[in-house]
């Protein structure tokens, strides 16, 4: 579903984001990328559907990224960045959502049929004729979804997704996530919640792949993320208590 080989990205000071990145997401695999600040998540997020330019290649249900094919990557790759502020620009939360159906000329009332039904599946009905001032931050979250849910995209990127989030708001997007079907690479620090939502995890060190794994043989391996700079789920649950 997604491949990647030899992925390098560098920037203007010659510092490599990703260096020389290969691997391979399986259709409806969800998958965790896990690394301390600075590791290369975020860079290598954003290399995925042209964001940020780099050299090798990216493949999205067999289409090759490149300048010619970037408007079909984007339709075949979603993102939902860290900040939900940074999607939410419309005065109101329909046409945030709408905001991409009606670029693609989608008659309204099919909009409108599709709209409410991805409502209705993350459970935000109410919120479509308010604004995002409105919203609480794990609203927005789900809204922020929303907008790339619309598409209907096969795979989904996310980029710190409980950030910010409150407890109950946490527990409302694991649910959510772990019921969609789609191919999900999902960064993240929040390590208890790649665990529940991600198979395999993918520590990430320098712009390098550190190890690739089962989650519970990765997360849970105190020496290993010690190495990257993270603390193994135990190390945190203990420091917590």
């Amino acid at each position: 579903m997604l491949k990647i080989e030899n992925l390098t990205v560098t920037y203007p000071d010659q510092t490599k984001g990703i260096d020389d990145v290969s691997l391979t997401v399986m259709d409806g695999e969800s998958v965790a990328l896990i690394g301390a600040n600075g590791a290369g998540k975020t860079s290598l997020i954003m290399s995925l559907v042209g964001v940020l330019p780099s050299s090798g290649n990216v493949f999205a249900e067999g289409i090759k990224l490149s300048e010619d094919t970037l408007s079909e990557i984007r339709t075949k790759i979603g993102v939902v960045f860290q900040n939900p502020d940074d999607q939410l620009f419309m005065p109101t939360i329909y046409e945030n959502i709408a905001f991409g159906l009606r670029n693609i000329e989608m008659p309204e009332k099919q909009i409108k049929e599709r709209i409410a039904a991805c409502l209705a599946l993350l459970k935000i009905e109410k919120l479509g004729s308010k604004t995002a001032l409105k919203i609480s931050g794990g609203e927005k979250r789900l809204v922020a979804l929303a907008t790339v849910l619309i598409m209907e995209p096969a795979i989904m990127l996310f980029d710190e997704p409980t950030a910010f989030l409150d407890p109950k708001a946490r527990r409302n997007l694991l649910q959510v996530l772990n019921a969609l079907p789609h191919t999900k690479l999902i960064a993240t620090h929040d390590l208890p919640f790649a665990a529940e939502t991600c198979q395999r995890s993918i520590l990430i060190k320098n712009g390098k792949i550190f190890a690739d794994g089962l989650s519970q043989d990765i997360l849970y391996d105190a020496q290993l993320m010690d190495k990257c700079g993270v603390e193994a789920i135990g190390v945190y649950e203990r420091k917590l208590k």
